[in-house]
């Protein structure tokens, strides 16, 4: 099932599997790290001779969300089993998986996180009775960012001339026939990808063959992808510029393929707004069948 399936309701919040929030055995009162700003590194650098310092980058840190004031509730004497299934879904683990949260109307933003601590009180009364209050998860997101939970996807193949009109049909005796058919429309090699969020998203690309050199651009600001490679009619050779990979079907390493006009993967990003691309190959690659995707979900801060 889809991260986030069980998220319907506004105060849904879910782990993995495990849902927190309205309908469940598990409310909770205030959520914190969420909508703050995460920590910055700065690269800011003191000037020597001058008031004031040179300007560097500022790098986002990890993300550390708290989710305070669980209540949990049960029959009586069923306490253990609801706080053995929230061990269970929160268990000390090296892997992040989606936490999705929807605080309103508005649809549900996701990261991908682990927890870091779970605090549960235990009194013999919240036991015996079905009810503890005050409990709390602690999260990490290494990546900062939260995201919306649809991915979305373009797609252009090579440009491709237009057929245009056959001026040498004959006309029949009644002449040209209307509305003209000027053949099917060529491609542009153009698409568009629209980052309707604050932050820059990494999106994965994904060039099929057959052609040579494949390259992606962004027009706005003249970066570029490009590798110099053949891809098969087969062959797909997939840019993830989060985890700054490149690979051939699936598994073999082609990051050494990269050209000298190419930006670092990870530098390669859609900004907020709409950002306009180009998808081109070496002279020569015309096939019909070559196709770049792309694929993002808008981020946020």
């Amino acid at each position: 099932m889809p991260a986030g399936d069980r998220v319907t309701t506004p105060g849904h919040i879910q782990f993995g599997e495990l849902l927190l929030g309205p309908g469940t055995a598990y409310g909770w009162q205030q959520l914190t790290g969420w909508e703050d700003s995460p920590a910055l590194d700065s690269g800011t650098v003191p000037r020597a001779d001058a008031h004031g310092a040179f300007p560097g980058r500022l790098l986002a840190q990890p993300r550390t969300i708290t989710l305070d004031g669980i209540v949990i509730r049960t029959d009586p004497g069923r306490m253990s089993t609801a706080v053995r299934k929230l061990a269970a879904a929160t268990a000390i683990g090296d892997a992040q998986i989606p936490l999705m949260i929807r605080l309103d109307d508005a649809p549900p933003l996701m990261c991908w996180a682990r927890c870091l601590r779970r605090s549960v009180p235990v009194g013999t009364d919240g036991y015996r009775i079905g009810t503890v209050t005050g409990a709390a998860l602690q999260f990490e997101a290494s990546d900062p960012r939260r995201y919306e939970v649809v991915e979305q996807r373009a797609e252009a193949h090579l440009p491709m001339p237009e057929a245009g009109l056959d001026w040498h049909l004959d006309p029949g005796p009644e002449g040209l026939a209307y509305p003209l058919g000027f053949g099917a429309p060529g491609s542009s090699g153009s698409l568009t990808a629209l980052n309707t969020g604050d932050a820059p998203a990494h999106p994965v690309i994904v060039f099929r063959g057959p052609l040579d050199l494949p390259s992606l651009t962004d027009v706005d600001s003249g970066e570029a992808i490009e590798y110099d490679i053949a891809l098969g009619a087969d062959d797909e050779l997939t840019v993830d510029t989060a985890a700054g990979t490149v690979t051939l079907n699936g598994s073999a390493s082609r990051l050494y393929t990269v050209t000298a006009r190419s930006v670092p993967e990870g530098t390669f990003t859609l900004p907020p707004g709409t950002s306009n691309l180009a998808f081109r190959a070496a002279p020569g690659s015309s096939d019909p069948r070559a196709a770049c995707a792309v694929r993002w979900r808008s981020a946020y801060w």
